[in-house]
């Protein structure tokens, strides 16, 4: 199983990225992937799901607040996350991580994790 996750970067506040999560190794339409992020010295905290077996979409509310999109190409084995009206406190690094074990959105369940991409949004 590899997770690649890009499209990090260096932006302005009320800007916009969207990451790219590359997944192989398995069958795609099978499991549900996660997005998660990690501030310096904060805990790591989900941010966004999508399941391809049933196609339920997951947002955390408290982190997202209807900015950010999440979406999967499955021809392309990737999952994305449109990221807009980025805040300072959005900086991050973003993990795409696979759940495995419970192939479902399953909070923090995950086995697989990509390297992650560091988001940062100044002010």
């Amino acid at each position: 199983v590899q997770l690649q996750a890009t499209g990090g970067g260096l932006v302005q506040a009320g800007g916009s990225l969207r990451l790219s999560c590359a997944a192989s190794g398995f069958t795609f339409d099978d499991y549900a992937i996660g997005w998660f992020r990690q501030a310096p010295g904060k805990e790591r905290e989900g941010v966004s799901c999508i399941s391809s077996p049933d196609g339920i979409i997951y947002y955390v509310d408290s982190v997202v607040k209807g900015r950010f999109t999440i979406s999967s190409d499955n021809a392309k084995n990737t999952v994305y996350l449109q990221m807009n009206s980025l805040k300072p406190e959005d900086t991050a690094v973003y993990y795409c991580a696979l759940y495995g074990r419970t192939r479902h959105c399953r909070g923090n369940l995950t086995d697989y994790w990509g390297q992650g991409t560091q988001v940062t949004v100044s002010s």
